[in-house]
């Protein structure tokens, strides 16, 4: 394909999409050949099948429709690589991802550079909004994707006893800021995306009211520490904690601490992706699934904050923390904020709320197949909110909402605090050592 001779019509997208697509090519530079291929539970998927399947959004969303003269790469990828979209077709079966060793991954990256080609020149010559609306969901979902890829694959690795380093990183020195109450008055609220402000996706809409009892919200994000007090009181062998379904979890899983964990003997550690290393008591707690959550703020004698009290309390807040762009891929130690103001609401840890993931009112999908993207997950899945150290910093907004179903626990998810203020309030729920 020829390179257009007119200056693009859209540079801001094109320059966002040239550089989101390189960054997960960047996120892949660690990892061997055998790597890119590891898919260790049906959940998770091989590095390599992110990088193709965000080719195959760009390519069956994009250019097959709008570009005639497009010659797709390879038709038989059309199955290969569609996740759920089932107004596409047919997918190959996701537990069996990781015995696609072909197409190898030199094929996936020419196919990658014959697309991003495409869509280049596609940009510079249309300026069709519907056509940047597409673009944009897609540079969206890739950067999903890309945090899919290191979450996927830190859990891959966690299974090989050689505990694999991703990235070498140094411990912080830092002490997390002391637990404190922070008071809401509640009332009658907004929530959801504003018609207007920029890129959402469609299960952020339509924004609506909602009335919120006055609450109280925690300065910041549980730490380790806190957490192992609840396993040393025996949080994990006390069925009055649990939810009946988390409680059936924890027996038939044989939970004794969050995932990636070692308490046997010694210092605590914990699995990460700069490899095994002693746990930092400091740092927000991470990789718990909802029940794990909802346990632990149950023995604070606390509760977890719906989604529409952690959007009210985040709406005005800049989105500031740990993201996937300082390449730490690890949630930091909480730096302490403004008076009155809770820190990390953003990044580091995807925080679990109360609600389960349910349409908004006069919530209406897309038309057509891309109308599959959120809303048919709409059942049995809870909402976490806020971005993780694997997040994109440009991905987020107080509106966003993530979800998942609650026995996972894969993603860098913890909890935060809440409680009604007509509860009796009381210090942290733990003092760090």
């Amino acid at each position: 394909m020829s390179q257009p001779d007119s200056q693009p019509r859209n540079p801001g997208l094109a320059e966002r999409l040239a550089d989101t697509r390189r960054f997960s090519e960047t996120l892949c530079a660690p990892l061997s050949v055998e790597d890119m291929g590891l898919q260790a539970c049906p959940e998770v998927s091989p590095p390599r099948w992110h990088l193709a399947h965000t080719t195959w959004f760009f390519e069956t969303f994009i250019l097959k429709p709008r570009c005639p003269d497009y010659p797709p790469f390879d038709e038989r990828f059309e199955y290969l690589f569609n996740s759920y979209y089932n107004g596409i077709g047919a997918q190959y079966p996701r537990p069996r991802r990781h015995l696609l060793s072909r197409p190898d991954t030199a094929t996936v990256y020419r196919w990658r550079a014959q697309v991003d080609e495409a869509l280049q020149e596609l940009l510079a010559r249309d300026d069709d909004p519907a056509l940047l609306a597409l673009v944009a969901l897609g540079i969206e979902h890739e950067r999903q994707h890309q945090e899919l890829l290191l979450t996927d694959i830190k859990h891959s690795f966690s299974y090989n006893p050689l505990w694999p380093v991703y990235q070498a990183r140094n411990d912080e020195d830092a002490r997390a800021p002391d637990f404190a109450w922070l008071n809401y008055e509640g009332g009658l609220v907004e929530i959801g995306a504003r018609p207007g402000d920029g890129f959402h996706f469609d299960n952020e809409t339509p924004r609506h009211r909602q009335w919120l009892e006055p609450f109280a919200l925690a300065s910041r994000p549980g730490t380790c520490a806190e957490y192992l007090a609840f396993i040393e009181d025996g949080g994990y062998r006390r069925p009055e904690l649990w939810l009946s379904d988390g409680w059936d979890w924890v027996r038939q899983a044989g939970a004794e601490a969050p995932l990636y964990w070692f308490l046997d003997g010694g210092a605590p550690e914990y699995y990460t992706l700069a490899g095994r290393r002693p746990i930092q008591l400091h740092e927000p707690v991470a990789h718990l699934n909802y029940y794990e959550a909802d346990a632990f703020a149950r023995w604070c004698g606390k509760r977890l904050p719906t989604e529409a009290e952690w959007e009210h309390a985040a709406a005005r807040l800049p989105v500031a923390g740990g993201f996937v762009d300082n390449h730490r891929f690890h949630p930091s130690v909480a730096r302490a904020g403004a008076p009155d103001t809770p820190a990390q609401m953003f990044g580091d840890v995807w925080e679990w709320t109360a609600s389960a993931y349910l349409p908004y009112p006069g919530f209406a999908p897309e038309e057509g197949a891309v109308g599959e993207y959120n809303g048919k997950f709409m059942s049995n899945q809870m909402v976490l909110r806020g971005g993780s150290c694997a997040s994109s910093r440009d991905h987020l907004r107080a509106s966003y909402r993530n979800f998942f179903y609650p026995h996972l626990r894969w993603q860098f998810s913890g909890v935060r605090l809440a409680q009604s203020m007509e509860a009796p309030r009381g210090p942290s729920p733990t003092a760090i050592a």
